[in-house]
């Protein structure tokens, strides 16, 4: 089953994502039912945990922030809300953020990520792509993390640059493998680097893999998105292959056949691709994935990113999807082809909870549910803290608008969550209003504190939404106020149905 680091060296459990068991009983019980995508903004990249009762979803931005989805079924994390568990002002690290992952260790999450420099490019032969190390202050998947590293290497070419980095742990030694290139001639490649702690790598790295097979080149010679796969004692490295932006983006294999992960003779490669495009499905450029295991440890699953047209390109167009996944007689993996969007297919199995399909809002001091006054319809009505009743004008699908931004959209009337009069000022009212899509109406649902605590931020004004005097009576109004990191301005997302 999926198996967590511990201490870092003595190392009694190993979490990689990566890491599949074996296979589990024939009468698992099938989840909840899920149709592919699992998230149709800004899918690229996908990484999925299941942690704790919930599945966690991690995806590339192209921006200097990341958000992070929550749900305890997979078919919820469609609809979950997009909350920010990070952003970087750092003009050296604050754009491009892709390929985000999560891994753990000795008590906290490890988040890997490349990013690159302010107004500057990210590939080619000055590149600013780096990978960063970002650590959580507890065990709580979603944060807070505080900025740890920059991982370097100084064999890199050019300087430090690395994109893809993912964990891989060997006969209790732990390694960083990415996509990088050691010298200015060599394409993009699979490299490797021993690691001293979650955020340190030491010695050179050694490429373990260049695009050299006719399917790995197309359009651009290129791997990347190295992710380990591991059952039965044998090691897999399952990567993408050719330019993003051709539909024949596509999944390879390397198995280590040898004893040190260090040596690039000790990887073979599969000749063939493992997973490709399947024009029947209007599924191209599957690549970039990620592996999971059911709730019940029974099932193998794989998350992927796709596009739904030969003609898509490398950009947030790209949706996450996910599958099941089986094993050849041989023990190799069986990852049949990509399923067609809209697909109902069973949902990983040992889900026992409701799929959620929409959020009610708690106030953090008072207890209470942000509201839509009597559930009243018309533009201008106002929201309020109340006691939670369970009552549709106390639900709110939170919708992600696939700009870093959601909208909040009431359950029982159909409007949206609203700044009167686009105001800037402290105490200007929150009410409810026809969409307008404007930014007036765009908030940030910003990750403050364990326990699913948020701070809801305006797009335009940059303020929160905040209970008036921090009164807690049913009917205190809420307003916009300028952040003050206090109970009265957090609120909790409970999922409901």
């Amino acid at each position: 089953m999926l198996r967590h680091l511990k201490p870092w060296l003595a190392g009694a459990l190993a979490l990689l994502t990566a890491l599949v068991c074996a296979q589990g009983p024939a009468s698992a019980a099938d989840g909840r039912p899920y149709t592919n995508p699992l998230k149709s903004v800004k899918g690229a990249d996908p990484w999925l945990e299941y942690y704790d009762g919930n599945y966690y979803l991690v995806t590339t931005t192209f921006t200097g922030v990341l958000g992070m989805r929550k749900s305890p079924t997979l078919a919820g994390l469609a609809t979950a809300p997009s909350v920010q568990i990070w952003s970087d002002t750092t003009p050296s690290r604050n754009s491009n953020i892709w390929a985000p992952e999560i891994h753990f260790s000795d008590g906290h999450w490890y988040l890997y990520y490349s990013a690159g420099q302010s107004g500057t490019s990210c590939c080619g032969a000055n590149g600013t792509q780096r990978t960063h190390v970002l650590e959580s202050t507890g065990t709580d998947p979603m944060g807070p993390y505080t900025y740890k590293s920059m991982i370097t290497g100084a064999n890199l070419y050019p300087t430090n640059w690395l994109i893809d980095a993912s964990v891989l742990r060997v006969n209790g030694r732990s390694y960083l493998v990415g996509s990088g290139r050691t010298n200015s001639s060599t394409p993009p490649s699979l490299v490797i680097a021993p690691m001293t702690n979650p955020y340190t790598v030491s010695g050179n790295w050694t490429v373990i893999s260049t695009p050299t097979l006719s399917w790995e080149t197309h359009k651009a010679a290129i791997n990347e998105g190295p992710e380990a796969l591991q059952r039965d004692g044998r090691t897999f490295l399952i990567y993408a292959a050719s330019a993003c932006d051709t539909p024949d983006y596509q999944l390879g294999q390397l198995e280590l056949t040898g004893s040190d992960p260090l040596d690039p003779a000790a990887w073979t490669k599969k000749p063939t691709p493992v997973f490709s495009r399947d024009d029947a499905a209007s599924v191209y450029a599957p690549g970039h994935n990620g592996f999971f295991t059911s709730p019940d440890g029974t099932e193998n699953w794989i998350v992927y990113h796709a596009n739904d047209a030969a003609s898509d390109g490398c950009d947030n167009g790209r949706t996450t999807r996910a599958q099941k996944f089986t094993w050849n007689a041989d023990g190799t993996p069986n990852f049949g082809t990509p399923v067609a969007l809209g697909t109902t297919l069973a949902g990983p199995s040992g889900e026992t909870a409701t799929t959620p399909n929409a959020y009610t809002l708690v106030n953090r001091n008072s207890g209470k549910c942000l509201d839509v006054a009597s559930g009243n319809a018309a533009d201008g009505t106002n929201i309020l803290q109340w006691t939670c009743n369970g009552g549709a004008n106390q639900k709110w699908r939170v919708e992600d608008l696939g700009n870093d931004t959601n909208r909040l959209v009431n359950v029982a009337t159909g409007k949206v969550m609203d700044t009167a009069s686009c105001g800037t000022a402290d105490g200007t009212d929150i009410r409810q209003w026809s969409w307008l899509n404007n930014n007036c109406q765009k908030y940030r649902l910003v990750y403050t504190a364990t326990g699913d605590y948020v701070r809801i931020v305006n797009e335009n004004s940059g303020k929160v939404a905040d209970v008036a005097n921090c009164g807690t009576a049913n009917g205190t109004d809420v307003r916009q106020w300028t952040w003050l990191n206090n109970n009265c301005q957090q609120w909790r997302l409970v999922p409901t149905t």
